[in-house]
């Protein structure tokens, strides 16, 4: 089984790498390190029309987009020590948006791709609820 799971992480490696420009090859591994919680980044909300800020969240944060039918949300998970986790959501509307601050440069490599892998996402915790 762990061959099998290299063999498939290799091939889409070797398949990425192929046709890839160095500033993608970066601009992949410093989204991946952010997904780490390794980038302090800042998150402003603002309102487009007063131009006033309405929220800012700064640490190693994560940043996910999604569309609904009410319109665009964010999901902003922040990593606030060892093992503790803080999440936002936050609704996008017509007159409200944001944007994204890397506050400090980090090292990535442009040659090469970061592949993570994480055996406890593969087997996951299991909770027993006894009645």
């Amino acid at each position: 089984m762990k061959k099998l799971y290299a063999g498939l992480a290799l091939t889409g490696v070797l398949l990425l790498g192929a046709c890839s420009s160095d500033a993608d090859v970066a601009s992949r591994n410093l989204s991946q390190a952010a997904e780490q919680f390794e980038v302090e980044r800042r998150v402003v909300f603002f309102n487009g029309i007063t131009d006033k800020y309405l929220l800012t969240i700064e640490g190693r944060c994560s940043v996910e987009t999604a569309e609904s039918a009410l319109g665009g949300s964010l999901e902003v998970t922040c990593k606030i020590g060892p093992d503790e986790f803080k999440k936002h959501y936050l609704g996008l509307s017509d007159n409200v948006s944001y944007f994204v601050e890397q506050m400090e440069p980090i090292d990535v490599d442009e040659f090469h791709y970061r592949v993570i892998f994480k055996p406890e996402t593969i087997v996951p915790d299991i909770d027993l609820k006894t009645s």
